[in-house]
C-alpha cells in the first residue's frame, strides 16, 4: 500500500495477496507480514499481477539492484518452504550480509495437492542467521501459486534506509512514528503482551470469555487450557532477539520456537525454527482438536507452514473429521486407520501428510470442509464450521456477536481479520473514548447484544479494517486500538503520502474496496442467501459460563438487514445500490452486474 514500507512507522510491512478463491470461488485476500512487499516497492514496483500458467516449475526473480525481471526454471530446487526458503534466499543473494535484502514467496507440496494453500513469505533474521515466514493463509493463495507452476518468487533489493518510501514530510512521520513507539513500549506489557507473546496473549482471554473454540466449536473453554495460554508460551518463545517482521517496527510481534527437534515425517531429527504458533494455531490445532500439549501445537505448525497449508483450515477441517469420527459417521477404514478421536495428537500429525499427499482421508479433506461433508453427506454437513466455504477461524461469536454480523456478511467468508477489530470488547467498561470519535463510533457495546446498534459499529469498523489492508497497514501494530487512535493512523497517512485526506475519506477507501468485491461475487451468484452462518452457531453453546447462549437467529437476521441499510445495499437481496456506489465514486460497477 501507499504506506508500506515506512520503516520510521511500525506495521508497514504489510501486503495483500488477492485472487479468486480455489475454496470459495469468489474473491479472497490475505494480509501477510514479511518483507516481500516493501522489498517489491523500493525495487520499483508498487503491485504484481502474474497471469497465466508456465508448464514447468520456475522462479521469478525481480532484481531491485539491476531493475531486470526474469523467468528461470527450476526443476532442482525442493518444493516445501523449508528448506526451499533457505537454499533461495542463499542462492540469490550476493553474500552473507545480502541475505537480509532478500525475500521468497513460496508454497509447499501441500498447497500443489490442496485447495487450503498457503504462502510462506520469508525475511531474513540476521540474529538468528535463519530466514522465517509469515503466511498469506486464507482461501487458497499457495494453491494458485501452485497451480501456475511457481516454485518461489524472489525479490532482492539493497541499499533500504529510512526514507526508502520517500515520505512526503519526513519530519512529521518521524514525530508520529515516535509517538506510537513510545506508546507501544510504554502500554504492551500492561495490555497485550504482543512484544513477548505475540497474537499467543489471546488464548486465556478467550477461554475466560467462552470464545475459545473446543472440539469443533462445541465448547467455548477448557480446564487444561492453562497448558497452552500464553505464560506457556512465553517460556518456550525465544525472547532475546527482537521479533520484527519488517525494519522498525517496535511491536516484534513475531514469535518463534528457536533449536526444535522434529519428532515426526520426513524432516524427523532436524533441529527447526519454528515461526508462531500464533493464536490461530493455538486455538486451532490445540484446543479446537482437544490437544494441550506444545510440542504437539509446534509439530503440525511446523508441517502445515513447510507444506503451504492453513493452519486455519485444516485445523477447522481436521476438527470437523474427528467429530465425524466420533459421531460415528466415518470409521477407521474410511480415514486410511486413523483413530481420529479428539486429543489424538500423533493421528493429526499423520493427518497432515495425508493431506498434504492427498492419499486416504487425504484426499477427501484436501478438498475444504464445505465440499468434504458434501461427499460424506449424512450429518457431516451439520458438522461443517464454514461460511461460503471458507473455514471458520478460531473466535465463536456466540460469546461476542460481532463477530457473527462479519463472519456472514464478509466477501471472502469467515474471517477474523475484518470481523473481530469489533469494538465490543470482552470488558466494555475498559473502552475510554478520546475527542470528537472520528470513526463515528460513540459507544462500547455489550458484546452479547445483536442490534442496529452493533450493526453501525461493525459497518464503521468494515470500512476502516479493509482501508488498513489497503493502505498497507498491519492490524497488530496501531490497529488494534484504531477505533480510539483512528487520528494516530490518519495523522500517519497524511505524513507518509502527502494526501489532503480526513477519516471519512479514509473509511470511504475501505467501503469501496469491499463494494468492489461485493459486485464481483454477485456477479458469480452469491447473495444474501450465503450471508449467513454454520447452523451450530444457532445452537447453544455446551458448557462454561455462556452454557446455552447461541447466535439469535432472529436478532442476527434483523441485524443484517440493518447492516445492508446502513451499506447502502438492497436489504433483500444485499445488492449495492446505483446511487450508492455512484457516492462512491464507482458507478460503472453496477453494469457488471
Amino acid at each position: 500500500g501507499p504506506i508500506g514500507g515506512t520503516v520510521l512507522y511500525p506495521g508497514t510491512g504489510k501486503s495483500l495477496v488477492v485472487t479468486i478463491s480455489p475454496l470459495t470461488q469468489i474473491v479472497v485476500d490475505s494480509n501477510v507480514g514479511g518483507y516481500f512487499g516493501p522489498l517489491l516497492k523500493f525495487a520499483g514496483w508498487d503491485a504484481l499481477e502474474i497471469q497465466g500458467k508456465a508448464d514447468r516449475d520456475v522462479i521469478i526473480f525481480i532484481d531491485g539492484d539491476t531493475g531486470r525481471v526474469t523467468i528461470e526454471e527450476a526443476p532442482l530446487e525442493p518444493v516445501n518452504t523449508w528448506p526451499l526458503t533457505d537454499q533461495l534466499t542463499a542462492i540469490y543473494a550476493k553474500n552473507e550480509a545480502d541475505r537480509r535484502n532478500v525475500s521468497v514467496v513460496s508454497a509447499g507440496q501441500g498447497s500443489e495437492h490442496t485447495r487450503i494453500g498457503c504462502l510462506n513469505v520469508s525475511w531474513y533474521d540476521a540474529r538468528r542467521g535463519k530466514a522465517r515466514v509469515k503466511q498469506a493463509g486464507r482461501g487458497g493463495c499457495g494453491t494458485v501459486l501452485r497451480d501456475k507452476k511457481i516454485k518461489a518468487i524472489v525479490v532482492r533489493y539493497t541499499g533500504l534506509k529510512a526514507d526508502s518510501n520517500d515520505p512526503a514530510d519526513m519530519k512529521r512521520i518521524r514525530a508520529v512514528g515516535q509517538r506510537i513507539n513510545k506508546e507501544i513500549v510504554e502500554l504492551d506489557d500492561q495490555q497485550n503482551r504482543m512484544r513477548r507473546v505475540g497474537t499467543a496473549h489471546l488464548v486465556e482471554i478467550m477461554n475466560d470469555y467462552d470464545l475459545l473454540p473446543v472440539h469443533n466449536f462445541k465448547y467455548g473453554s477448557h480446564p487444561e487450557v492453562v497448558k497452552i495460554h500464553s505464560k506457556v508460551w512465553e517460556k518456550l518463545f525465544t525472547q532475546t532477539h527482537p521479533d520484527s517482521c519488517f525494519y522498525g517496527c517496535t511491536m516484534a510481534c513475531s514469535k518463534g520456537v528457536d533449536e526444535f527437534t522434529l519428532r515426526t515425517g520426513p524432516y524427523a531429527g532436524q533441529r527447526v525454527t519454528v515461526d508462531g504458533p500464533e493464536y490461530e494455531t493455538v486455538a486451532g490445532c490445540g484446543s479446537n482438536l482437544g490437544i494441550f500439549n506444545p510440542p504437539d501445537i509446534i509439530e503440525l505448525n511446523f508441517y502445515c507452514d513447510t507444506y503451504g497449508i492453513d493452519t486455519i483450515s485444516f485445523a477447522t477441517l481436521t476438527a470437523f473429521v474427528m467429530e465425524c469420527y466420533e459421531a460415528g459417521i466415518l470409521n477407521l477404514e474410511r480415514t486410511g486407520g486413523l483413530d481420529l478421536r479428539f486429543g489424538n495428537a500423533e493421528a493429526m500429525v499423520k493427518c497432515v501428510e495425508m493431506i498434504a499427499r492427498r492419499e486416504h482421508i487425504g484426499d477427501l479433506l484436501a478438498e475444504g470442509v464445505k465440499r468434504a461433508s458434501q461427499q460424506i453427506g449424512g450429518d457431516a454437513p451439520y458438522f461443517a464450521m464454514h461460511v461460503k466455504g471458507q473455514e471458520l477461524p478460531m473466535h465463536d461469536p456466540r460469546g461476542k456477536l460481532g463477530l457473527a454480523l462479519g463472519y456472514a456478511i464478509n466477501e471472502a467468508g469467515a474471517d477474523h481479520l475484518t470481523a473481530v477489530h469489533d469494538p465490543a470488547l470482552a470488558n466494555p467498561e475498559s473502552i475510554t473514548f478520546k475527542g470528537a470519535q472520528p470513526l463515528g463510533i460513540t459507544e462500547a457495546l455489550s458484546p452479547l447484544e445483536l442490534s442496529p446498534r452493533k450493526a453501525r459499529n461493525y459497518a464503521v469498523m468494515e470500512n476502516w479494517n479493509s482501508f488498513e489492508k489497503t493502505i498497507g497497514l498491519c492490524f497488530f501494530g496501531p490497529a488494534p486500538r484504531s477505533f480510539i487512535q483512528a487520528d494516530e493512523v490518519l495523522a500517519a497517512v497524511r505524513a507518509a503520502s502527502g494526501w489532503d485526506v480526513d477519516i471519512p475519506d479514509l473509511l470511504r477507501i475501505g467501503e469501496r474496496a469491499t463494494n468492489l468485491a461485493r459486485i464481483f461475487n454477485l456477479r458469480e451468484g452469491f447473495g444474501r442467501k450465503d450471508d449467513t452462518l454454520p447452523e451450530r452457531l444457532f445452537q447453544p453453546l455446551q458448557g462454561g459460563a455462556l452454557a446455552g447462549r447461541s447466535v439469535p437467529r432472529e436478532e442476527f437476521e434483523q441485524a443484517l438487514t440493518a447492516l445492508y441499510e446502513l451499506k447502502g445495499w438492497d436489504p433483500e437481496t444485499g445488492v449495492p445500490t446505483r446511487a450508492r456506489l455512484a457516492e462512491l465514486g464507482i458507478a460503472w460497477a453496477a453494469d457488471l452486474l
